[in-house]
């Protein structure tokens, strides 16, 4: 996609220095810039690199004062972090602008869809399906039986979604993801060996939630598995059978659910932490990474460690923990002095 500088003036309501005619096709940090390419300055920083740019045009704040002569066009604004963001957004929406439905690709004749569908080549839509409006499905996705999708949702290559699962609107799901797969229950016998318990339950996702890339949710073994509005989900994480997570929660990459744990509205959950099954963890919980809870956090606290604590506490704890060689050797010395002073009272 190509656009004038001019054309991307209008969209950030900036004011151009330079040739508004030239055509730009493609978004670059500052000191990687090429030529056809758009950049932006922010950090003062960096500011050394605008005047050795290779990029077309660079997005300035209207206060910005140039120095030394510039090879590139400039777009004033009145922030250029934001006005970037925007772009970059706008830029996303652009390359989603698909519609249509792409062969070879399988739609069941009971399913239902809205306006401006896009389906990409090779995908699957099962019977019973009901799809809102503006939703882009790409290729290899597969949607199986009497699946709800909102408005305006993306499913990017390769997800899965199983039978009888509920999206809401605004959800984007990334490539790879699997939403509605078995639980993990197994019954054992007297043998050693187990027999599977089946799963008949659904995953409920609402509106405006994101997830990542490889992410696993598991449906439930009775009612729902559900992902509360406003949640966002890291690439590889495992949410097991039952788990609810509340509104907002943001949860990074390689994070563990066991079955049937509840997680509050506005938690903050970082990587590679594992939370055991069948417990609460209340609202506004700060976990940090590589934590392993086992245990009900209440509202508003924050832990660390495996098994995880308050985080005040564990930070002073590790003081300890690393100086353990040290104040060993501090003890054994004193266990010497006092055992030679015990002699010479003999």
């Amino acid at each position: 996609m190509k656009f004038t500088i001019k054309q991307i003036a209008e969209i950030l309501e900036g004011t151009i220095e330079g040739d508004s005619s030239v055509e730009v096709s493609q978004l670059s940090k500052i000191e990687d810039g090429t030529s056809g390419s758009l950049s932006f300055l922010s950090n003062t920083k960096y500011t050394p690199y605008i005047y050795k740019t290779q990029a077309s045009a660079v997005i300035v704040n209207n206060e910005f004062i140039v120095e030394q002569p510039v090879t590139c066009s400039l777009i004033r604004v009145e922030d250029a972090y934001l006005a970037f963001t925007k772009l970059l957004e706008f830029y996303q929406l652009a390359k989603m602008n698909k519609q249509g439905i792409e062969q070879p690709s399988f739609i069941h004749e009971t399913a239902s869809y809205g306006d401006h569908l896009y389906v990409a080549a090779f995908s699957y839509i099962g019977e019973n399906v009901k799809i809102g409006n503006n939703v882009k499905i790409f290729s290899n996705v597969n949607i199986g039986d009497n699946v709800t999708i909102g408005d305006n949702c993306i499913l990017h290559s390769a997800v899965q979604i199983k039978s009888d699962t509920i999206i809401g609107n605004q959800v984007v799901i990334n490539s790879g993801s699997v939403i509605g797969s078995d639980g993990f229950g197994f019954a054992p016998n007297k043998d050693g060996t187990y027999t599977k318990i089946p799963q008949t339950g659904n995953v409920i996702i609402e509106d405006n939630v994101e997830i990542g890339s490889l992410t696993t949710i598991d449906k439930a073994t009775l009612g729902s598995t559900i992902i509360r509005s406003g949640v966002k989900l890291d690439n590889q994480i495992q949410v097991a059978h039952n788990v609810e997570i509340g509104s907002n929660t943001v949860i990074a990459a390689q994070t563990g659910i066991a079955g049937s744990s509840r997680i509050g509205k506005n938690c903050k959950i970082g990587g590679q932490v594992g939370i055991a099954g069948h417990i609460v963890i209340e609202d506004n919980v700060n976990i940090q990474a590589q934590s392993g809870v086992g245990r009900k956090l209440k509202e508003g606290t924050t832990v660390q460690g495996s098994p995880a604590f308050d985080y005040s506490d564990w930070n002073r704890s590790y003081v300890l923990f690393k100086n353990l060689r040290k104040i060993e050797s501090r003890i054994s010395n004193l266990e010497k002095k006092i055992s030679i002073n015990d002699g010479n009272r003999i």
